[in-house]
């Protein structure tokens, strides 16, 4: 990525949130907003093109491929957002419980968090999806236990971090008990950096829902999700590639889009030089200060 780029993206983060404005407002309004049922079969426009009745054109059963875009997205959004939910929920509350206890019961959390980020969060959700049996609620299961060790382990370690400023033990000493200490002053440093990574992992996390209903261990057909219909395009990709590309490149969009904002709000911590504007008032200022501390010494020297 080029400089220019990474320069927008910190002068202007409003931009990259756009794609994902538009993706949560198509998931939330999904059934508002869908032409047909994106379920609904009919046999005498298979396969039919674009066409104003049918803008992106119809799969192998008759179903509009614009209306199960649509549904998919709500399906990708609500999957997302419980996986992550649940994940953060479980990940903050080990990671902070490990790094505000310490001793022995931090050093067993801390080698079971190291356990489970040894091997890639997919091969842990394919290993839980075979013991639990495959369905939605068997993937979002799943997902959840593959996805909260990174969060514990970010959480544990910016408690003990904060546990080792100098407000903290004024805050004992002043007869704070360790519920309002960590709710108020260490519980806000959890989450600022976690949300960060969280913003980043939801692309992750769409991708992931997509790959286990390729595998058809995610979403069950006929349901419209991103993945499965990249599995039912697969058969006419030669003569109906867009049966393919079109939700290909929904996912990508999504995916990208999730990844430049959470890259986006990792920028925001990154200081950024003074230019501009902002560098002449301050330019301004700072010889409005010198001028009147040159008033005043001189003032001094006459008396």
């Amino acid at each position: 990525m080029n400089t220019s780029l990474f320069r927008s993206m910190k002068d202007w983060p409003w931009l990259v949130l756009l794609p994902v404005v538009f993706f949560v407002a198509v998931g939330v309004l999904g059934p508002s907003i869908m032409p047909y049922d994106p379920g609904a079969q009919d046999y005498d426009v298979t396969l039919a093109g674009p066409s104003w009745a049918h803008w992106l054109g119809t799969d192998y059963l008759g179903r509009d491929i614009l209306s199960r875009i649509i549904g998919g997205a709500r399906i990708s959004l609500v999957a997302m957002v419980i996986v992550l939910v649940a994940a953060l929920a479980i990940g903050v509350s080990i990671g902070s419980f490990a790094g505000y206890v310490g001793g022995r019961v931090e050093l067993v959390l801390i080698s079971l968090i190291d356990i489970a980020l040894a091997l890639p969060s997919l091969v842990i959700a394919l290993a839980l999806i075979g013991i639990l049996g495959t369905g939605y609620w068997s993937m979002i299961t799943a997902l959840t236990l593959a996805w909260w060790a990174n969060y514990a382990r970010m959480s544990r370690a910016v408690v003990t971090a904060e546990l080792q400023q100098p407000y903290i033990e004024a805050a004992r000493v002043m007869g704070a008990s360790h519920l309002w200490i960590f709710v108020r002053h260490i519980l806000p440093h959890v989450l600022a950096l976690v949300v960060v990574y969280a913003s980043a992992d939801a692309g992750a996390l769409v991708l992931a829902i997509a790959t286990l209903s390729f595998l058809g261990l995610g979403v069950a057909p006929p349901a419209p999700e991103w993945g499965q219909m990249l599995v039912d395009g697969m058969s006419y990709i030669e003569e109906y590639p867009r049966l393919v590309v079109l939700p290909g490149i929904a996912l990508t969009l999504v995916v990208v889009s999730f990844n430049l904002v959470g890259e986006t709000f990792a920028l925001q911590k990154v200081p950024r030089p003074v230019r501009g504007g902002l560098l002449r008032k301050r330019r301004k200022a700072r010889a409005v200060e010198e001028a009147e501390r040159n008033a005043v010494e001189t003032g001094t020297a006459a008396l």
